[in-house]
């Protein structure tokens, strides 16, 4: 879980009625690009459009080959969400998902006109997608369960290769961990990432992750009673020893994650941004 594998095909015929596609967004951030995934042969669903770039919406139109009657999104960081409302102006179809909360790094212009819930369920040419709110890495973070392959196609509450960020207030580090145990409950076959390709063995994953997550928090407490009054930036090079300095920024970020969580559990505290263990 340590970095992207390399560039996957931009298009890719995952089951009967299952088609991905990757934008052409790479980044350091986002591996091959965003996954967009298509459901249906006879009328169409769209999972996450990825940005607003022309070429990729027209490929997914090209690719649909059918009337697409709803664009899904996973949440609404400007990776996934963007291309919605321009693909909806294009095919008419209805968005479903969840508003963008008001924080930082949010599409404000994904305006849905249904609202999922947790456990709906959308019926697409008879198969069943079934939505799951996974808050952690944004609070309106919705995964769906294709219920006939139970697979989970995931959007950024895992991703194939790397570990994800929590970026406080929006990113929540106790509801990303209650969200994915809740996913692995589900006992699902495999899981169809919005980076990277797809993940056979879910359990083993999701365990490490969770188990990856907690020895994190750990450090982050054993650094908070070795260098007590140190601000999050601060404690980056005692938590992060394994990190690219480059990437102490978005260390940042998670390690403030950590703390608040630790904060709520009543095992550290702030004074004027410097933290103490309790």
């Amino acid at each position: 879980m340590s970095g992207f594998g390399p560039d996957m095909p931009a298009f890719c015929q995952l089951a009967p009625d299952v088609r991905r596609l990757v934008a052409p967004n790479p980044s350091m951030m986002t591996g091959p690009g965003t996954n967009t995934y298509l459901f249906g042969v006879n009328e169409v669903a769209v999972l996450d459009p990825g940005p607003v770039i022309d070429s990729h919406l027209q490929n997914i139109q090209t690719t649909a080959a059918a009337p697409v009657r709803w664009i899904l999104v996973t949440h609404t960081h400007p990776d996934h969400s963007p291309g919605a409302a321009r693909l909806a102006e294009m095919t008419g179809a209805e968005l479903l998902g969840i508003e963008a909360p008001d924080a930082f790094h949010q599409d404000q212009t994904f305006k849905p006109d249904r609202v999922i819930s947790d456990g709906e369920r959308i019926a697409i040419d008879g198969k069943v997608l079934e939505a799951i709110h996974t808050p952690g890495h944004a609070s309106n973070h919705l995964c769906y369960r294709h219920t006939e392959l139970n697979w989970v196609f995931t959007g950024d509450h895992v991703i194939d290769g790397s570990t994800v960020v929590i970026n406080p207030p929006d990113g929540n580090m106790k509801h990303y961990i209650e969200s994915l145990q809740k996913l692995n409950a589900l006992h699902c076959t495999a899981l169809a990432p919005g980076h990277g390709d797809i993940i056979d063995d879910p359990e083993r994953v999701i365990t490490w992750i969770i188990e990856h997550r907690l020895e994190r928090e750990a450090k982050v407490l054993l650094a908070l009673q070795e260098h007590p009054r140190l601000t999050a930036l601060e404690l980056v090079p005692h938590v992060y020893k394994d990190v690219d300095q480059k990437l102490y920024g978005w260390a940042e970020r998670s390690l403030l994650a950590h703390l608040l969580k630790l904060e709520g559990d009543g095992e550290a505290a702030a004074t004027d941004e410097r933290w103490t263990a309790q």
